[in-house]
């Protein structure tokens, strides 16, 4: 596998993060996996040379940390040859200060990722949303302390908009702190209103762009049809999805088949090499609970579009309201 500099910074990650989200608590979500079912997928992307893991502390409670570390102490000789993300912003406990991006939040929520994931440092420190009830300095000295204590390498952001991500990095900036070096957005066929600031902003800075959800919750994958059918358990029990996306984007996704079908490949394969054929695109992340959705990611690193095929890919897009939540 060929790895990538995440933006403009040094650190080198594989082209594609595996996001363990989906491994937690089967009672939260019935599309969770165990920490039993989960190595053997976790093991395969170690194998196929995925570098890049993307965690959360209020996945599963903070149980997702837990098996992230874990599995990677498992699966790695050394702590170096991997590169490890999570993310603070949600709560994580009833108090009025367990949340959000006060220096007293972030300052507890670093503590408390480290003491689950079993390590001593995270690569990538990312804020999961943005505060709108803490002053940006306030969050940025923060985060710019965190990384100086060595608690961090780097810092990244997620899902907001392109005005308050500039404010953050000015911020920075102007008071020589830590800059983020990577936008974690919500971005793929279906769903394509980071080009209109983000994307460009992102692209200007040097900031390495790692989309969730790039298969669109499954859907650019063939999890559902226009008839309704849902064919994976996480698609028939996904409501949220019903108000993102409408009938009129299956003519993206029968696009997206029609390439996969000329090309010989699984769809999925399809939908995230578009991703990355962006310049600004570092490494989509992906959810996997089957081998194969490993197997697809892997090899959609080393499939490239052409022109035409781009083309076609987004001649069918319809403008979507802006998501900056979820």
């Amino acid at each position: 596998m060929d790895y990538v500099r995440l933006g403009r910074s040094g650190l080198q990650v594989s082209p594609i993060c595996l996001g363990m989200m989906s491994y937690g608590d089967p009672q939260r979500r019935d599309w969770f996996l165990t920490e039993e079912q989960a190595e053997p997928i976790v093991r395969r992307a170690v194998d196929a040379g995925v570098n890049f893991f993307d965690t959360a502390d209020m996945y599963s409670a903070g149980l997702t940390e837990e098996i992230t570390g874990r599995l990677l102490g498992k699966l790695f000789a050394n702590r170096d040859d991997y590169v490890l993300a999570t993310k603070c912003f949600f709560p994580t406990g009833p108090g009025p200060n367990d949340r959000g991006l006060s220096r007293k939040h972030v300052m507890s929520a670093i503590d408390g990722s480290l003491r689950r994931l079993g390590t001593d440092y995270v690569d990538l420190y990312q804020i999961h949303r943005w505060d709108e009830g803490t002053p940006v300095e306030e969050t940025m000295r923060a985060l710019h302390d965190v990384v100086q204590s060595g608690k961090a390498r780097y810092l990244g952001a997620s899902t907001m908009p392109a005005w308050r991500f500039a404010k953050a990095q000015y911020a920075a900036r102007a008071h020589g702190w830590t800059p983020f070096v990577s936008m974690q957005n919500y971005y793929n066929l279906l769903y394509r209103e980071e080009e209109r600031e983000m994307v460009p902003l992102c692209l200007d800075e040097g900031v390495g762009l790692v989309p969730w959800s790039p298969l669109a919750r499954g859907i650019l994958a063939g999890n559902r049809d226009r008839g309704g059918v849902r064919s994976t358990t996480r698609a028939g029990s996904d409501a949220f999805a019903d108000e993102l996306y409408s009938e009129e984007d299956f003519d993206v996704v029968d696009a997206v088949r029609a390439v996969a079908s000329s090309r010989g490949v699984a769809p999925a394969r399809v939908a995230l090499a578009w991703l990355l054929g962006n310049p600004a695109v570092t490494a989509p992340i992906i959810g996997a609970t089957k081998p194969h959705h490993v197997d697809d990611a892997v090899a959609a690193a080393e499939l490239s579009l052409t022109v035409e095929e781009r083309a076609m890919l987004e001649a069918p897009y319809r403008p979507h309201e802006v998501q900056p939540k979820n």
